[in-house]
């Protein structure tokens, strides 16, 4: 249970706070900012939960700011209030654009409003966006000094008073349908000879609802360690099964997160993924999968140095993918020394493009089939070396793409139950398939 929230500049100094209990003196956040740096000193590494004179100090760091929870009690959900914290950094987002000291001084009655409505006694309550929209708004406070006597103040939702507090209740679709998405993102470092250093996958399962009244959703995931008991439909008249087959794959997730609209009870006795989803797009749950991955598109470059100050690129591009799957959107930054100009190119497949800003070379290839190679050479003047230096890139390549209809971890939706006890309408379940290149998706270069 939270007794306080503070926002602190870069130096742990509060600018804005909103208390919830009494039962911690007013004087204790300026004790952060000393312990702060009395930790700075003594090691770089800064745990996020402090502990001085029976008060708990549990803060993040976002932009120039310190957003810090104050407790006294030891039985606090650490993890419950870190989630909270950073839940609050998304509501602001969507409300100030940029969260940082000058925004957060500039629009201090909004953040009061969302402080008040978030949180209550010390306990999370309303966290979602869509929720908080409908009655805070950053024109309110304009309005409010406008409005006319005869008016009433706007207010709540009366869905935020109820157990479902992210749906509103009236909702109503002609065709009513669920779009779910299982996004993988491929994070990888390999070396020149193709050897993968290190591989994670980072998924989402994405959900846009445009389903009517109140539904409550099942979701059958064939995930061996988690989901295998449960993967087959159970005989529901209801029950829509999405893709049919009886192999199972032995996954295992991990850092599983899930939306707040999932009963996690079920989940931790059952393992059944239950929930009545948010009208609109959400992320319903996200994991982490750390396995050896199979290089998907694969690039070995080669750079010769000749004579009168001249280098010579060569870039072998391999789609390590099935023959039938197809990666699109590809993109292979390629870099090149600093002062490297008056490029030229031979390519046999897609566009190569010279970006002098980045010191690079980028070859686009719209359309990349499984099995295909192509290549590309390009030659570049680099006037301030000679002929016996080798050039020093240390930078590594780049690669972007895309690959529908596919995953990497062989993560598959086996059912999707939709059922709606009052309206008993017919549902349309719509999933889809994406791989797709990390944020770090590199080849290391030989120096």
């Amino acid at each position: 249970m939270v007794s306080a929230v503070y926002f602190c500049d870069g130096r742990g100094k509060p600018i804005l706070s909103r208390r919830y209990r009494d039962d911690i003196p007013l004087s204790a956040i300026d004790k952060f900012a000393p312990l702060l740096l009395q930790l700075e000193e003594e090691s770089s590494a800064i745990p996020p939960c402090l502990n001085h004179d029976g008060i708990q100090y549990l803060f993040i760091q976002h932009n120039d700011l310190y957003v810090v929870a104050l407790t006294t009690s030891l039985t606090t959900n650490v993890a419950q209030v870190f989630a909270f914290l950073h839940k609050l950094m998304e509501v602001l987002e969507e409300y100030l654009k940029s969260v940082e000291e000058e925004s957060v001084r500039d629009n201090f009655i909004i953040i009061y409003e969302l402080l008040d409505e978030m949180m209550d006694y010390g306990i999370p309550q309303i966290t979602e966006t869509k929720m908080l929209k409908q009655y805070i708004t950053q024109k309110s406070f304009k309005l409010m000094k406008a409005v006319k006597k005869s008016k009433a103040a706007p207010r709540p939702p009366t869905e935020v008073t109820n157990s479902v507090s992210w749906r509103a209740p009236n909702l109503l679709y002609k065709k009513n349908e669920a779009f779910l998405d299982i996004v993988e993102s491929v994070n990888m470092l390999m070396n020149q000879q193709g050897q993968v250093l290190r591989s994670e996958i980072i998924g989402q399962v994405k959900v846009k609802s445009k389903l009517s009244g109140m539904p409550d959703l099942k979701l059958g995931i064939n995930d061996k360690g988690i989901f295998s008991k449960y993967v087959e439909g159970d005989g529901d008249p209801v029950a829509t099964t999405i893709t049919e087959g009886k192999k199972k794959a032995n996954i295992e997730l991990e850092d599983l997160k899930f939306h707040q609209c999932v009963r996690l009870s079920k989940f931790e006795n059952e393992k059944i993924i239950t929930f009545i989803p948010p009208d609109g797009a959400f992320e319903l749950m996200s994991y982490r999968l750390s396995m050896p991955v199979r290089p998907l598109i694969w690039c070995d470059v080669n750079v010769q140095v000749h004579s009168q100050s001249r280098i010579e690129i060569h870039c072998r591009a391999r789609a390590q993918i099935k023959k039938r799957s197809i990666a699109n959107s590809v993109e292979i930054l390629i870099p090149v020394p600093d002062d490297a100009d008056t490029p030229a190119f031979k390519y046999t497949h897609g566009s190569m493009k010279w970006l002098p800003q980045k010191n690079a070379i980028l070859w686009k290839i719209r359309s990349f089939t499984g099995g295909k190679e192509y290549s590309m050479s390009a030659q570049m003047g680099l006037p301030s070396i000679n002929g016996l230096e080798k050039p020093k890139v240390k930078r590594p390549v780049q690669i972007k793409f895309q690959v529908p209809y596919f995953t990497t971890s062989g993560i598959q939706v086996r059912y999707l139950k939709i059922t709606e006890p009052k309206m008993l309408y017919k549902s349309y379940p719509w999933v889809r398939y994406i791989t797709q290149s990390g944020d770090d998706y590199t080849i290391k270069l030989n120096t």
